[in-house]
């Protein structure tokens, strides 16, 4: 197990160098650099050119890489935002919570809603009700996430205002005592939550649904049945506990994606997290910002794979011997 773990890290530690490098080399070969968007004609040229130089973008592009590996992996230093002019891991300590809540929530309402349709639909595959869930978790599925956020917005902040449409509180809510700001902060996080979460519920329930229907299968389930007991114990307790090892694969798998596909999500509704911090880096071509939202990016991928990895090993010993 211990052999297992550290061929995993050092894999994803090589993969994660790999993927900043290519990303810093991709941000600084691209036309134009963060002083472009000084398009103010107030501004003269050699004021640019000093910027560039503070910031450092007149070095060659080597000198700029190793100059950067240095301050990240000797000294932990992701820099100052070149928009912003703030500490970057101060900007990710602020932003990061608020996208981990939401990424919580929706992974909550993801797996609540998809392993019930999927059970639901695995118990009388070919009814009615299975070709329903798998109609329209197809369809959930497949459907645009900022159109989703949008539709979301029109009907339950518009046609019925029940719900608030953007950002993390309410204005005032400052003044607001605890509860109150409590439940203001639960009612601006639905509409995303939900969202999120309806996006991937369909292809979780589709997942569960193969997954317990090939279980179902087996000899031992017949057996139960045979032994009289009912479908219900024989559902749950026989098949659905048989049906984990790969759902929760796919569990320690989803945690990462929900936090990266948060960003249309947040940009949508304006919620203060992760994926907004990115989108307005993009497109001010903040440098240590989109570098260290990479970073982050690729460190909880590769932390989802290694636990998937790890509950693998658990269950099945025969990973653990190789």
């Amino acid at each position: 197990m211990t052999r297992l773990l550290l061929r995993r890290l050092a894999a994803a530690l090589l993969l994660l160098l790999l993927v900043l490098s290519i990303t810093f080399v991709l941000l600084h070969l691209a036309p134009g650099d963060p002083t472009a968007l000084l398009q103010d004609s107030r501004i003269p040229q050699a004021q640019r050119e000093r910027l560039r130089h503070v910031y450092g973008l007149d070095r060659p592009l080597h000198e700029q890489y190793f100059t950067w590996l240095r301050a990240v992996a000797l000294e932990g230093d992701w820099g100052v935002s070149l928009v912003q002019q703030r500490p970057v891991t101060t900007l990710i300590a602020e932003a990061l919570p608020n996208t981990l809540m939401l990424a919580s929530a929706a992974l909550a309402l993801d797996y609540g809603l998809g392993f019930l349709l999927g059970v639901a639909a695995a118990r009388r595959p070919g009814s009615l009700a299975d070709h329903l869930i798998r109609f329209f978790s197809l369809l959930l599925f497949s459907l645009p996430l900022f159109w989703l956020g949008l539709m979301a917005i029109l009907l339950f902040s518009y046609v019925w205002p029940i719900l608030p449409p953007s950002h993390l509180h309410s204005v005032g809510a400052e003044q607001m005592g605890p509860a109150a700001r409590l439940l203001d902060l639960l009612r601006h996080l639905i509409l995303p939550a939900c969202v999120l979460a309806l996006a991937s519920a369909g292809g979780t329930a589709r997942f569960v649904r193969n997954s317990l229907l090939e279980t179902m299968g087996q000899d031992y389930i017949r057996t139960a049945r045979a032994k009289g007991l009912s479908e219900r114990r024989v559902v749950w307790v026989h098949g659905v506990r048989n049906s984990l090892v790969p759902i929760l694969q796919l569990f320690a798998l989803s945690f990462p994606a929900l936090l990266n596909g948060s960003l249309v999500t947040e940009v949508v509704f304006s919620w203060p997290g992760m994926g907004n911090l990115t989108f307005n880096a993009i497109l001010t071509r903040d440098y240590p910002v989109i570098l260290a939202a990479t970073a982050l990016s690729g460190i909880m991928v590769v932390l989802g794979n290694l636990v998937a990895d790890l509950l693998h090993g658990v269950i099945d010993p025969r990973v653990r011997e190789t």
